[in-house]
């Protein structure tokens, strides 16, 4: 795996955008709900580099199919039980933001669906079936925030843009293929002012 040093050098010639090296403003819905925390390392006009900090998240198993929002919808509806009580130790855990599914594209693509679990349940969560906790040390993402309800048309447009603003930047052969996430902030029950990103991920953590 690439070193910090390596990695954040590499972010430096990337392309002209401006450096901040400092916490990032967080996404409004994060004053509702615990939300990963984040640096802000480089902003463009279009889209952020970000480098969050030990992220632990509790993950569906991947599914194949060839819709992301029904996928997600599933994937939801199994989460948001395990953080009403349905895990081995019937305990009642925090909602969070994103919502974030993990796109794995091909012949057939795969969906996996993760809430972040807050700090108050990251030392030792409940298990439950057909659900595993994910432990990340530190994770570097190129985002492309945008607004309205998810839907898979709409998705594929956003990836692509995102993908358009970094051709030709260096950032653009760190990112790996064939896959991105999407992080959803709202409730389905907010009719405006929803907020979503797509996450491009590089090959190499640090």
């Amino acid at each position: 795996m690439a070193t910090t040093f390596t990695f954040l050098f590499s972010l430096l010639s990337l392309f002209s955008v401006s450096l901040l090296g400092v916490s990032g403003e967080f996404p409004p819905p994060c004053k509702r709900y615990e939300c990963p925390r984040y640096e802000l390392v480089a902003s463009a006009n279009d889209f952020e580099i970000r480098r969050y900090e030990s992220i632990v998240l509790i993950s569906n198993s991947p599914v194949q199919g060839d819709s992301l929002v029904g996928a997600t919808r599933t994937g939801v509806e199994r989460l948001f039980s395990y953080i009403h009580g349905n895990n081995s130790r019937k305990e009642q855990i925090e909602m969070t933001a994103p919502v974030i599914t993990e796109v794995a594209t091909g012949n057939v693509s795969a969906f996996s669906v993760s809430f972040y679990l807050p700090k108050a349940n990251q030392e030792n969560p409940p298990s439950a079936e057909g659900l595993r906790v994910v432990r990340l040390k530190s994770v570097y993402a190129a985002i492309r925030q945008f607004g309205g309800f998810v839907t898979d048309s709409n998705v594929e447009k956003e990836v692509a843009a995102l993908s358009a603003s970094l051709s030709g930047t260096k950032w653009s052969s760190a990112i790996q293929k064939g896959g991105y996430a999407l992080g959803q902030y709202n409730s389905p029950f907010k009719l405006i002012n929803r907020l979503n990103e797509i996450w491009f991920l590089p090959k190499a953590q640090p």
